[in-house]
């Protein structure tokens, strides 16, 4: 046998583990799951189908539209914050100023933490009996407010606040990086033509950001379609509904309320959220591709 063919061979035996689970583990319990979408599923799985009623069911419900334009508020505020927050960052220590190793360790640290521990450390920090609000009052400002986290029209708003805290720093290392490989001769003309350094960050470094920035607003989009574990954690989805977000609504039909029909139609719309995040995304980067290798 040829020695290239014999490497392929051994790479295609050695992806097979692989190829397997991809197949089996994950395209074979989604298949299985939008199956049962389609059933009266309740505490066990059942093979008797019932068409759309699970999605009529799902998209009746009032909680499951709230848990919709929620995510959707989120998403768009913690993707942007995350954006604008980690792009300031990145140009601050793009500056190279003292102590730039400690201040990235710090921006970056939030990111390594769970969402679990970020919404516990923001529930303590909002929670107007023990946290900001009650130290601002013990130093004598008694009409200070700040219970977002109790707020039913401002608890969103605080889960943003978390969220950004945690992903900025995501955005901060991929915006600097991307600095750091911009020449330096672009600075050097721009400083010749006496332009004012926010603009050069905002007119010439911003665009040739493009690609990192997409990739990591990806990144946080696929999170945000998946929130669960910070709203659990900072407001368990209140007060009221006005935290409420799909992956929570799922997993309290599917381990509260013994509901596996509309648990799973709920995941297999979600499903289909991830691919709308994803597909234009990789389309882009497809259609990019393309155009480089035509030129």
């Amino acid at each position: 046998m040829h020695p290239k063919r014999k490497r392929n061979l051994a790479a295609t035996v050695a992806l097979l583990p692989t190829w397997f689970a991809a197949i089996v583990v994950y395209i074979g319990t989604m298949a299985w799951s939008i199956r049962l979408s389609f059933t009266d599923s309740t505490l066990f799985p059942s093979s008797n189908y019932v068409g759309f009623a699970q999605y009529a069911k799902l998209f009746s419900s009032s909680k499951w539209i709230a848990s919709l334009q929620n995510v959707l508020v989120f998403g768009v505020l913690y993707v942007a914050g995350c954006l604008a927050l980690g792009f300031l960052l990145a140009a601050a220590l793009d500056r190279k100023i003292r102590f730039e190793s400690a201040f990235r360790t710090i921006f970056l640290y939030p990111y390594a933490m769970s969402f679990v521990v970020t919404g516990l450390i923001w529930q303590w920090m909002l929670n107007p009996t023990f946290g900001i609000q009650a130290s601002v009052r013990s130093l004598g400002w008694e009409s200070f407010v700040f219970d977002w986290v109790v707020n039913r029209d401002m608890a969103i708003y605080a889960l943003v606040l978390a969220g950004v805290w945690q992903g900025a720093g995501l955005v901060m290392v991929i915006a600097l990086a991307g600095m750091r490989g911009i020449e330096a001769e672009q600075w050097k003309a721009a400083q010749i033509d006496g332009i004012p350094v926010w603009r050069i960050y905002v007119s010439i470094i911003l665009p040739q950001l493009g690609p990192a920035l997409a990739a990591a607003g990806m990144l946080l989009a696929m999170g945000v379609i998946k929130t669960y574990d910070i709203v659990v954690a900072m407001t368990n989805g209140g007060p009221g509904s006005s935290t409420e977000v799909p992956a929570k609504f799922i997993m309290d039909n599917l381990f509260g309320r013994q509901n596996l029909g509309l648990a799973t139609a709920g995941a297999t719309v979600l499903v289909l959220g991830v691919i709308a995040a994803v597909a234009p995304f990789r389309y882009a980067m497809h259609m990019r591709n393309k155009a480089r290798g035509a030129a």
